[in-house]
């Protein structure tokens, strides 16, 4: 049995033009987090919805969410950012 990618008269399925795929945005901002110096953004969730990037977890002091909002918005990409990010 052969399947071949879903299309409707050689046009990509509806769903994939409503909803982009956010990945490769998470994982850029994500990556820049992991290699960043001087902190530990182990604890950091990213999501991403379009340009906006969601963040949630804890750093040790707010001079870090301060520098993690900074390497964020240096992710081509992102325009906005929306944060949880706690101090431990």
């Amino acid at each position: 049995m052969v399947f071949k990618p879903q299309r409707f008269h050689d046009e990509k399925p509806v769903v994939e033009l409503e909803h982009r795929n956010e990945e490769p945005l998470e994982t850029a901002v994500a990556r820049q987090l992991a290699i960043s110096q001087g902190m530990d953004a182990s604890g950091i969730s990213v999501t991403a919805s379009g340009a906006t990037i969601f963040l949630s977890g804890k750093l040790m002091d707010a001079a870090e969410i301060d520098r993690v909002l900074e390497i964020v918005l240096a992710v081509p990409g992102v325009e906005k950012i929306t944060h949880d990010l706690q101090v431990d």
